[in-house]
């Protein structure tokens, strides 16, 4: 039998005789305990699945093993039947979709706890916001919401509050906001109404507008492009369990995503207050129904408005109640605000480093967050754990933390680091979502509309433009109007690029035409008389002509 930890830690060097009838249930068997086993300290480590949508915090400095927690973690909710969502920042997590080997380190911990070491590989999908290694994740602009939008652009208060005017004329008007384009229709058609708009909302600036239509630009230089669109994620996707009963790990590729922060920050949040918003009220459930990975986390709170971390502190206690569990890892305590940290139930900490006074109090912030171990010296222990050990207290009894705990953390059963091109590729060629998502579909909604409406507008009455077709449209001069047009380019349609000889017939044409409008503006002067003859010449010429050839 393992020895009771004294004040330096748990001896986990010294293997078991045997395996109690408790553990070799945790070990072969951890979807029939109801627990999921995560390490070993005097005792087995287990986090009591009916507390898993508690959510919980992951923390450490980088190297220490946050992401074999996560992994392990990961693997236990799977075996149990549970889905989870992972956020994979440097590709490692992938390896979770293939079987792991039979180290000789990984046999010897497994050993030291009285565990029997099995490789093992589990169900994943692969997602990927630019849909490069894995299926596209889409939202509509409409689902986003003005207020993550904002976030998302850096609006302040005067710029969120015209795209909040624009968000309702859409609601109003009944066009639907789905991609980048909607929504630069849609403000641009508030910008030309800002007049008739004035009296119900107030003023609207043609300057507000040019500054979140300039910072769209930006998003969409920025990749965002790819992600705003249909069809847009269901969510009941990542709510997935095999033929098994295993939950599905869906692993989003965040190499690429992570480079634009806060396009990371605002897409996980997103995708929580969907959840939050879509699924139904469960209470407490025996298991989670769904448990969220948030790698990273300290990008979410970052520089956030107080109206956006009240929404994450309002989801965070909310959603627990939906059965989803919300992991935060990240590497410092102190990057979660106080507000959101006293909803997370579940911990594991890993080693902090205090070298600077920040540090020290991270150190002393982490060990004062844990119920207390007259045996451990918590504030020390951090700043002395190695690599794969980790204080770890989870919820247990009546939803009370379990007094903290020196823990080695056990070897992850699938591989542990990234898997090759083609593995990734087979994973996604037998998805259970394959063609879903892959092909983006552009359906008729705000920009489409307003189009229409302006090409309504600026065409003439039926019977005018008959007539007109009759007398002139259709006759000889219609049938030389369309041939010059044809060589100057001017009939093309919308968004057609002119060919090189039809670039060169303009700019020829138009250095003779300037000069014929010189001759003929010179002669309508003399007849008219004097400067102010010639300066109605020129302006009569030059707008007949230019009417003509910029189009």
């Amino acid at each position: 039998m393992a020895k009771s930890p004294d004040k330096s830690g748990p001896k986990i060097g010294s293997k078991t005789g045997g395996k109690s009838a408790a553990a070799s249930a945790v070990a072969d068997d951890p979807a029939g305990t109801g627990k999921i086993i995560v390490g070993k300290s005097g005792k087995y480590e287990m986090l009591d699945l009916h507390y898993g949508n508690r959510h919980g915090l992951v923390t450490g400095a980088t190297g220490t093993g946050k992401t074999v927690s996560l992994q392990v973690l990961a693997e236990g909710f799977s075996k149990a039947g549970v889905p989870v969502f992972a956020a994979d920042i440097k590709g490692d997590l992938s390896g979770i979709s293939a079987a792991g080997e039979a180290k000789e380190a990984f046999v010897k911990r497994a050993a030291d706890m009285g565990l029997k070491y099995q490789a093992d590989e589990f169900p994943a999908i692969f997602w990927d916001v630019f849909g490069a290694e894995g299926h596209p994740i889409r939202a509509t602009i409409s689902e986003m919401g003005p207020l993550l939008l904002s976030r998302l652009m850096q609006l302040n208060d005067t710029q969120e509050g015209v795209l909040n005017i624009a968000f309702r004329i859409a609601d109003q008007e009944g066009l639907a906001l789905l991609d980048l384009k909607d929504l630069r229709a849609i403000l641009s058609h508030v910008a030309e109404n800002a007049a008739a708009l004035q009296k119900e909302f107030g003023n609207v600036s043609a300057a507000t507008v040019g500054t979140i239509q300039r910072q769209l630009l930006v998003l969409e230089n920025q990749g965002a492009a790819s992600f705003f669109g249909e069809p847009a994620l269901d969510i009941a996707d990542f709510m997935r369990v095999d033929r098994d009963g295993r939950g599905i790990i869906n692993i989003l590729s965040a190499d690429k995503l992570i480079a634009n922060p806060r396009l990371y920050a605002t897409f996980l949040l997103w995708m929580l207050s969907e959840m939050f918003e879509k699924l139904p009220e469960v209470g407490d459930p025996d298991k989670p129904k769904l448990v969220f990975f948030f790698d990273e986390a300290h990008l979410l709170f970052n520089d956030a408005p107080k109206p956006l971390l009240e929404k994450i502190e309002q989801v965070v206690r909310l959603i627990r109640s939906k059965g989803v569990g919300v992991y935060f890892v990240t590497q410092n305590p102190l990057d979660v605000p106080d507000t959101v940290l006293a909803q997370l139930g579940n911990r594991v900490q890993h080693a902090l480093r205090a070298f600077t006074p920040r540090d020290q109090k991270a150190v002393k912030a982490a060990a004062d967050t844990f119920r207390p171990n007259k045996n451990l010296n918590t504030a020390q222990v951090i700043t002395e754990l190695g690599k794969g050990e980790a204080l770890v207290s989870f919820l247990e009894g009546n939803g009370v933390p379990s007094m903290v705990e020196r823990t080695m953390i056990r070897a992850p059963a699938a591989r542990l680091g990234v898997v090759t091109a083609v593995e990734r590729n087979a994973v996604i060629a037998r998805s259970p979502v394959k063609g879903k998502y892959d092909t983006t579909i552009d359906s008729e909604s705000a920009y489409e509309i307003l189009q229409k409406r302006v090409k309504n507008t600026a065409a003439p009455p039926g019977g005018q433009g008959q007539q007109q077709g009759e007398d002139g449209g259709g006759g000889l001069l219609g049938q030389l109007g369309n041939t010059l047009g044809s060589i100057f380019g001017t009939t093309r349609p919308r968004g057609q690029r002119l060919s090189t000889g039809q670039l060169v017939t303009r700019e020829i044409t138009r250095s003779v035409a300037n000069r014929v409008a010189g001759k003929i503006a010179a002669d309508l002067g003399k007849s008219l008389g004097g400067s102010v003859g010639g300066t109605i010449g020129r302006a009569i010429v030059r707008g007949t002509l230019g009417g003509i050839l910029r189009r």
